[in-house]
């Protein structure tokens, strides 16, 4: 009865782990902006990497644009060349982007909102759900274009279907390009998406708007070596340590990069940079604390029912009662038995095809099959012998000692009859010689002589 309570709360912790497991990697994939690299290559030889920038740490468009000078180059050193024959086909992308507030209005009414500056392929790294019209791209040589979020499309316009239509930003025109549902909930709104974000060219944040400058980049790259990107990042973007994190995103939620986040609990919320995280950053960090709590709990649930397995398995093992050697029997005794029916099926389908001969050739043949048939019988056999448990063994010994008795019997009898038969002869040898009878006469002193040597004929013939 213990054992089969045992048993039991042992299959619920095992199942509690594997919802805890689920659960897990359901909340690693809702986070589309962690997976840019999976989306821009399958075959998973790429790396995402996103570095946030201090207030003053003096990053410029023009020292982006100069780093994207040095990537390509790099990447030919490593040896990584476009293999795509589509002459469009890039081997990496990025995005920079900045925090700022813009005033948006129509003929009916403004709007002053929080706003992000991109350039590059923002969208590409961030893909917000549309609800309507379509995204832009930083790298559009017009400027005038937004996104705005579906708060600020009521907001503006009474309706989210606004594709097309003109806010001004400054007193410029800009063409709504499309309208994306805001992220909502508590750890969203804990994370900065508290209040109405559009999105608009990192010119037009800089020029007609309050900007704080660029602090946030994101690249998808090849990483031909595990760390490239991200060394290569770090070296070559030419800011101080102190005023930048880097991130590599692939490997954010891996397990090993859990189970390190559990042994830099307390000192992780510890921050001694001037870096404000972006919304997607602080929920991405919001993840990952709810994953190490998952994953630490899943390990609890996992351990013991492991532990309890290990025990049964040394209890089983010690009250087992058979051997490795008896199983390698088994083994061996099965795969001729297979051999044997393989060869069986064979001979059939042979004689099929070829119909039943009398050659003294396949008459050879056969009876070598049966010879060595019968070879693997007596190894089977033997090999039978050995498997019995040793309980038996006084039964075998006293069987050895019977069959040892029975052959020594007829060797004595023989030694007995060997003997009588020299006597005998002696005592032929001493009896004087009679003569013989005439014809038709049987003294009686010759029968006993007749039976003597008719007894000892019946006595050799035994």
């Amino acid at each position: 009865m213990k054992k089969i309570v045992l048993g039991i709360s042992g299959g619920i912790s095992f199942l509690v782990f594997l919802v805890l497991l689920l659960v897990s990697n359901h909340l690693a994939n809702s986070q589309l902006s962690q997976r840019a690299a999976e989306r821009w290559s399958k075959e998973g030889n790429v790396s995402q990497v996103s570095c946030f920038f201090s207030v003053g740490s003096g990053i410029t468009e023009d020292a982006i644009i100069e780093f994207e000078h040095t990537v390509d180059s790099a990447l030919t050193e490593a040896s990584v060349v476009q293999e795509s024959e589509n002459p469009g086909a890039r081997l990496w992308a990025d995005a920079y982007s900045a925090d700022g507030q813009v005033t948006l209005s129509n003929d009916k009414t403004s709007l002053t909102a929080d706003a992000i500056g991109i350039g590059g392929d923002f969208f590409l790294f961030h893909p917000l759900t549309l609800l309507n019209g379509a995204y832009f791209s930083g790298n559009d040589l017009m400027k005038d274009y937004c996104v705005i979020d579906e708060d600020a499309a009521w907001q503006l316009f009474g309706s989210n279907d606004v594709a097309g239509m003109t806010v001004f930003i400054g007193g410029v025109p800009h063409i709504v390009t499309g309208v994306v549902r805001r992220p909502d909930g508590h750890l969203a709104e804990a994370a900065g998406l508290d209040s109405t974000v559009v999105y608009v060219s990192y010119q037009t944040l800089t020029e007609l708007g309050e900007s704080h400058g660029i602090n946030h980049y994101e690249i998808v790259m090849p990483n031909p070596v595990t760390g490239f990107a991200g060394n290569y990042v770090r070296e070559k973007l030419g800011t101080e340590e102190k005023e930048v994190e880097v991130v590599e995103n692939t490997t954010r939620y891996s397990l090993v990069s859990r189970l390190k986040l559990i042994t830099e609990f307390g000192t992780r919320s510890m921050n001694g940079k001037a870096i404000i995280y972006p919304y997607w950053e602080n929920m991405a960090r919001g993840i990952a604390d709810i994953l190490m709590v998952l994953t630490l709990f899943g390990i609890l649930f996992l351990l013991y029912p492991v532990v309890l397995a290990i025990v049964f398995f040394c209890i089983w093992w010690r009250h087992k009662g058979w051997t490795m050697k008896d199983v390698r029997n088994r083994l061996l005794d099965f795969g001729e038995r297979r051999m044997e029916k393989l060869r069986e099926k064979r001979r059939a389908r042979k004689a099929k095809k070829a119909g039943e001969t009398d050659s003294p050739m396949e008459e050879g043949q056969s009876m070598e099959e049966e010879q060595s048939a019968g070879k693997r019988r007596r190894k089977r056999k033997k090999r039978k012998k050995r498997q019995k448990p040793e309980e038996d063994g006084f039964d075998r010994a006293e069987d050895l000692e019977s069959e040892k008795i029975q052959e020594e019997i007829p060797a004595e009898e023989e030694q007995c009859t060997e003997e009588n038969r020299s006597i005998e002869e002696d005592s032929m040898e001493e009896r004087p010689i009679e003569e013989e009878p005439e014809a038709g006469e049987a003294p009686e002193e010759i029968r006993p002589k007749k039976k003597w040597f008719g007894r000892r004929r019946r006595r050799e013939q035994e």
